[in-house]
């Protein structure tokens, strides 16, 4: 796949919240699960359907042609690209591992880069949701403060519900359709690769980004929850209040006509 002595960009690219890739042409295809395909000029890429490709080798002509080929198989596309690069070496003489801010493989056959592809794609993943909880976090501070400072907030349930239903959606893809926190079932044919996937799981940080990403995750939706639960709960006592007002008023009738006769 890439030759001894080699050294080889690798690119993620998140496009998408998902990439329909089914009917991808079998001609151009290396492997299917993830699914890897040969470039025009040079190198591979590798294709998720959470909406991530990994270039391998590739040109920026490559890069170019690749994205506007993926355009029709794009579902809810993403303002902005987010991108994560590492650079791998092929040294056969030399020890793996991570030397000089670069992976060093023995073997540049395509197994070993799946597994690059695989951690890539996952830590760009997570990057994209760690920025988008931050952004949920400065969006509820605001809140927080005029609770602390009146006792109440202002608004309905409504906003909130809705991104209780973001965040829920957040989580789906993370676990169902990303599957970050899963073994790469590249590994069940090659077993021998289980030292290199740790060693990158480490490199990224994947686990514990996820542990971090899953409580923060659940202090936002709780927050949330609490949130609609007070705006719901006001309601609930200003309905009380209009019942009260109106028994007052058909009281204060019943009385006007028994003054009246």
């Amino acid at each position: 796949m890439f030759a001894a002595n080699a050294r080889v960009r690798a690119r993620a690219l998140l496009l998408a919240a998902r990439l329909e890739l089914r009917q991808w042409p079998e001609a151009e295809t290396l492997h299917r699960a993830p699914l890897a395909v040969r470039l025009p000029a040079s190198g591979i890429a590798v294709l998720f359907r959470h909406g991530v490709a990994v270039l391998l080798g590739a040109t920026s002509t490559d890069e170019e042609a690749l994205r506007a080929r993926l355009q029709p198989l794009i579902e809810n596309r993403y303002e902005t690209v987010e991108t994560e690069e590492l650079e791998v070496r092929i040294d056969p003489a030399g020890p793996g591992g991570l030397r000089e801010g670069a992976l060093v493989l023995q073997s540049g056959s395509l197994e070993p880069m799946l597994l690059v592809a695989e951690a890539l794609s996952k830590s760009v993943v997570l990057a994209h949701y760690e920025t988008r909880l931050a952004r949920e976090f400065d969006r509820l501070e605001p809140f927080a403060l005029e609770l602390e400072r009146t006792g109440g907030i202002r608004g309905g349930a409504r906003e909130h519900f809705k991104r209780i239903g973001a965040l829920l959606q957040i989580e789906s893809r993370m676990v169902a359709r990303a599957e970050i926190g899963d073994k790469p079932e590249l590994l069940w044919d090659h077993p021998e690769l289980e030292g290199l996937n740790a060693l990158l799981e480490d490199e990224f940080e994947i686990h514990e980004r996820l542990a971090a990403l899953d409580r923060k995750l659940e202090l936002v939706a709780r927050t949330e929850r609490t949130l609609a639960d007070l705006v719901s709960t006001r309601h609930a006592l200003r309905v009380e209040w209009y019942i009260v007002a109106l028994i007052a008023l058909e009281i204060g009738l019943t009385v006007y006509e028994l003054w009246l006769h």
